[in-house]
């Protein structure tokens, strides 16, 4: 049996009872309690005291003696160590019913009873909450069972399990995946079956005309969405443009390409790194043998597919060159005018295509989800409506274009799709990061910012 002092007692009343509590737990409270910390430091230096004494006592005694064969041993009650001590509050809390005390095994999540009546001693262990469990509190009527869970995660039966996010078919619908070789043969043939038919758009370029390619040409294909077909969003998987240049040409089409993702001004296009960081490169092929005609096609593929709503097409063009001290051909924009042998041939362009697929989209069933934030229909709606607008925004980013960080794409959507103001679509991207920082194993990944 132990005699324990009143700072002991008091520091055991002082313990939250309406949770289970680790060693660990404990121990945050011993250390912050001064008053408990001020009487083990006195029984520390009062132990040090009676040593003392007990040695000068003791070798004055063997001096006298003239009968001691050897040299005194002097032993004390040996000190218990602090986990001793976070094991005994523990087990005081829950392992002293019916006036026997036990000793309480965290690997066990029981009490070890002295008597033969094993669980003799055993009182309410409550439930765990806070790091490492998906518990926020216990149940008031039962402390045993959790009573209300983390965000992201649902009650039954008395415990918590993982939540998951409600299917987004209704608001986007992602299910369409196509093998690449299946793609890549459809884009070869320029399958209508994969054109998404967009507007051509330039005061620069006529197609099917001739023109000279002397400053950079400008054209858009556009599909207008926001406009015309606002249940659709779109996907690009691929470009087709068929180039033809005079016989003889010393001139060659170099096409830079920006892509709009969701509307919006120019400046939020990303531009397409094509042949860099192993993003694909042009594939030319011969049509004509009269004229210099090519199909020029880039395949994306699933790996580098995004969303588009504008294509920008900037053609600009350089001198080929026969110099083997040159590896690559040199740029003039504009042509030389002193040298007119350098600035020969005209171009055409024949067609300009988009290929890839179109998605359904509820622009204003979003909007309603998004509503629930702030004001939910129904208990737990909050959450489910965090949890759908969190797996939207992480499947739209995912498809962000290559680059040293992720564009936020689902703030280009709120934006421009669902003509959100930039204050709105701040506060929408705030609360899904809070949100998000509460949930287990969560990570928050460094956004680039392309819409304003």
């Amino acid at each position: 049996s132990f005699c324990f002092s009143d700072e002991f007692k008091a520091f055991l009343k002082k313990l939250p009872t309406d949770h289970f509590l680790n060693t660990s737990a404990i121990l945050k409270f011993w250390t912050s309690d001064l008053v408990l910390q001020r009487r083990y430091g006195l029984l520390e230096a009062s132990t040090k005291v009676v040593l003392g004494k007990a040695i000068k006592i003791v070798r004055k005694l063997f001096a006298l003696s003239k009968r001691c064969p050897t040299q005194p041993k002097i032993s004390l009650p040996r000190e218990r160590p602090l986990g001793f001590w976070l094991n005994k509050a523990q087990s005081l809390l829950y392992c002293s019913e019916h006036g026997v005390h036990g000793t309480f095994s965290e690997e066990l999540q029981g009490c070890i009873c002295a008597t033969e009546q094993r669980a003799v001693c055993q009182g309410s262990v409550p439930c765990r909450v806070g790091e490492g469990t998906l518990c926020l509190s216990c149940a008031p009527d039962n402390i045993t069972r959790c009573g209300t869970c983390l965000p992201g995660s649902i009650l039954h039966m008395g415990f918590c399990r993982p939540n998951i996010a409600n299917s987004l078919d209704h608001y986007i619908n992602f299910d369409f995946d196509m093998p690449d070789t299946e793609m890549r043969y459809l884009l070869q043939r320029l399958d209508s079956r994969m054109e998404v038919h967009a507007i051509y758009i330039s005061n620069d370029v006529r197609l099917g005309s001739w023109f000279n390619p002397a400053w950079r040409k400008r054209m858009l294909l556009t599909l207008k969405s926001n406009k015309n077909k606002s249940n659709l969003i779109h996907m690009l998987m691929g470009i087709s443009f068929q180039i033809c240049s005079t016989k003889n040409s010393t001139l060659e089409p170099v096409p830079a390409i920006y892509v709009n993702p969701f509307g919006g001004s120019h400046s939020e296009s990303w531009f397409m790194p094509v042949n860099q960081q192993d993003f694909p490169d042009w594939e030319r092929t011969k049509l004509d043998a009269s004229l210099q005609c090519y199909n020029w096609t880039l395949a994306l593929g699933s790996k580098w597919k995004s969303f588009f709503e504008t294509v920008h097409i900037y053609l600009r063009s350089r001198i080929i060159t026969d110099d083997p001290a040159v590896n690559e051909t040199l740029f003039y924009e504009p042509l030389d005018l002193d040298d007119h042998s350098a600035n020969l041939g005209y171009m055409k362009i024949n067609s300009l295509k988009v290929f890839g697929y179109s998605m359904h989209f509820d622009p204003e069933g979003i909007k309603d989800l998004i509503l629930q934030l702030d004001y939910p229909y129904t208990q737990g709606s909050q959450d489910a409506a965090f949890l759908m607008l969190l797996e939207m925004r992480d499947r739209i980013n995912r498809l962000s274009p290559p680059g040293a960080q992720q564009l936020d794409l689902f703030s280009c959507l709120l934006r421009h799709r669902l003509k959100l103001s930039s204050s709105e679509v701040v506060r929408i991207r705030e609360a899904l990061q809070s949100f998000n920082t509460k949930l287990p194993n969560s990570t928050e990944p460094e956004l680039s910012q392309l819409c304003s």
